[in-house]
């Protein structure tokens, strides 16, 4: 069976938003035929579009699985429901946010719910910071350039500002 190869970033502004993160980031590392591999910095992100909330956590991991867009889109919703996630206000405060951002560098549009690559993230600081950091080289399937260069032309755009978290312990099994 093909792997695939996702970037997914990890966004939350409610609650203890750590734990969220380290929640999410432990569901993905848990499902058959998954594994996480490069895992970003932490950052704390000002809010975009709706300025009137808490500042957000943001982090993207890359993860490989056997699983399908669709499938792993389901997957997301499901992980995103289980943490309490309700959808009510669009761009709103959020308990945990999982978007998929890139599927093996290709252009899939499958559904209104996705749209590969994510159709904002070229836009959004809060996403390329944290990609740059583990895919610099990955290129953009539609613009042709590097997350690195994407993320040069934001930078400064948005509050985006390093955490000391650490989430990689996060995929790791956990010892009954």
């Amino acid at each position: 069976m093909k792997t695939c190869t996702y970037y997914i970033s990890l966004g939350t502004n409610l609650g203890d938003r750590e734990l969220f993160l380290r929640q999410a980031l432990r569901e993905l590392a848990i499902l058959d035929g998954t594994s996480v591999g490069a895992v970003s910095d932490v950052f704390e992100t000002d809010p975009v579009d709706f300025a009137d909330q808490p500042k957000f956590l943001n982090a993207v991991v890359e993860v490989r699985s056997e699983m399908g867009a669709v499938d792993m889109l389901r997957v997301l919703v499901r992980i995103e429901r289980a943490l309490g996630r309700v959808r009510s206000v669009r761009y709103g405060p959020r308990i945990i946010d999982l978007d998929m951002l890139l599927c093996d560098e290709a252009e899939i549009d499958l559904t209104p719910e996705l749209i590969i690559p994510h159709p904002r993230m070229h836009e959004r600081a809060f996403v390329l910071v944290p990609l740059s950091q583990i895919a610099p080289t990955l290129t953009h399937p539609l613009l042709g350039v590097t997350m690195r260069e994407l993320c040069d032309r934001v930078c400064g755009k948005e509050g985006v500002k390093w955490t000391p978290i650490c989430l990689r312990d996060a995929c790791a099994p956990t010892e009954n």
